[in-house]
């Protein structure tokens, strides 16, 4: 047996639909053997939180090791992960190919779905991972939802926080009205048909952060892409799942594998390419959704069409080449590199983009924000996620560049609020999209 992973890290089939998938005692066995896999290695201890409560778990039992720690007690363990892939894809030595076979995420995964079957999730757990109702419901009364979300409100937010579980110190990202899709029936930006680009066609997967949220960030890359010839149209089927992926209801995500995937595979039948806007939507259709709906030829066309969005413009730029204009970012960039843009295997697109912007400093920070989705805004999880994401909230504030940008909207939020507390009420700079950056590099988009 050799030590440690030079293969290529490689994953299986998560095979949902297997009764013996959703069998809490062999589950719980699993964990046990994986369990006992990471607490003689450790290499993973500064990562989330979960290797920290399991190493106390540990340490803190009668006999020091994993034999005297309850099985109810893995559920404190399988509550911290995010899911976030680093441990799988930076640090474990010992994921598959090799023969101790560990993917830790996927099997935090499937303790989350023993839960999801035998109904253990909290109903407003539930109900926060219906993106698509709650984007709808909220957007046709935007100004009233945004007041009442906003984190300085202490007359809803305690409410909130008793109604819903969301910490009433988390910072939440605003809705909008006009959602991205609306917007670009409406204004669709010009066609250059002198870039290099011009003929090339793409979808913009719009996902319901841009969508629902922040539809600048879809307004950049329609507008990036506009100005490089590539035409554009935005589609919206709905969420990609990985709300319900992170609350183990990997049914519902299926269902939207499907959905999506025949939706958007209309449009690759026609030569389109398909790019996503946020990297925890690329994972899905990338990577997450053959291994829980494998075999299904339109997912497998999907998965190898999707770019992410800095994806796709750094391999414009390299054939056929970008349209000229770029000026520069006076002040400088700190980026911070998601965690699911990390996992998708690709480099750091994002720097590789914005390094394409002349006499720009850019500074990158390639480690977790600590925010993981939903979970880092529910009460018992949000102190825990800004302790984790401190070290990224430092850099970038030792960092003073006026701009600090985020594949990942939230992760991108959840860094500024972190920079608000350690600058003892100072103002954090807004953090943006690299796209939006680099529509602004472009003149193509003026500072919100």
């Amino acid at each position: 047996m050799r030590e440690g992973s030079l293969e290529a890290p490689t994953r299986h089939v998560i095979d949902w639909e297997n009764p013996d998938f959703t069998d809490r005692a062999q589950t719980e066995a699993e964990m046990e053997r994986v369990f006992d896999i990471c607490h003689t290695c450790r290499r993973c201890f500064n990562l989330c939180d979960s290797f920290p409560r399991l190493f106390d778990l540990i340490d803190e039992s009668p006999t020091g090791e994993l034999d005297t720690v309850a099985k109810a007690d893995y559920k404190k363990v399988a509550d911290a992960c995010t899911l976030c892939d680093m441990c799988f894809m930076t640090k474990c030595p010992y994921v598959p190919p090799h023969e101790f076979n560990v993917d830790f995420p996927h099997l935090m995964l499937r303790y989350r779905a023993v839960e999801h079957k035998e109904g253990g999730l909290p109903v407003p757990v539930r109900e926060l991972t219906r993106t698509d109702r709650n984007g709808r419901l909220a957007g046709k009364v935007a100004p009233l939802a945004n007041w009442a979300s906003d984190r300085h409100n202490g007359l809803t937010r305690p409410i909130m926080e008793k109604v819903t579980g969301i910490d009433r110190n988390a910072a939440l990202p605003k809705f909008t009205g006009q959602t991205f899709a609306m917007r670009a029936k409406r204004n669709a930006p010009p066609l250059d048909p002198n870039a290099p680009g011009f003929g090339r066609k793409a979808v913009l997967y719009a996902t319901c952060f841009a969508n629902y949220h922040n539809p600048s960030i879809g307004e950049a890359a329609q507008a990036v892409l506009a100005k490089n010839g590539v035409e554009t149209e935005v589609v919206y089927p709905q969420c990609c799942g990985m709300p319900q992926l992170e609350s183990g209801n990997l049914e519902a995500v299926a269902a939207a594998a499907k959905s999506v995937s025949t939706a958007l595979g209309l449009w690759i039948n026609k030569g389109y390419d398909v790019i996503a806007l946020v990297p925890s939507c690329a994972l899905m259709l990338k990577f997450e959704w053959p291994l829980i709906v494998p075999n299904d030829a339109a997912v497998e066309k999907l998965a190898t069409a999707t770019f992410d969005i800095s994806e796709y413009i750094v391999a414009l730029s390299k054939e056929p080449g970008l349209a000229p204009g770029l000026g520069a970012l006076d002040g400088g960039v700190t980026l911070h590199i998601a965690c699911h843009a990390r996992a998708q295997n690709v480099g750091q697109k994002a720097a590789e983009m914005l390094r394409l912007v002349p006499d720009t400093e850019i500074k990158v920070i390639e480690r977790c924000s600590g925010h993981g989705g939903s979970w880092g805004v529910m009460k018992g999880n949000f102190e825990t996620a800004i302790k984790v994401g401190r070290p990224v909230a430092r850099q970038a504030l030792n960092d003073k560049q006026r701009y600090l940008a985020s594949e990942c909207p939230l992760a991108g939020l959840h860094i500024a609020q972190g920079i608000e507390l350690m600058a003892k009420g100072e103002q954090a700079p807004d953090a943006v999209h690299p796209i939006e950056l680099f529509a602004r590099a472009y003149g193509l988009q003026s500072a919100r």
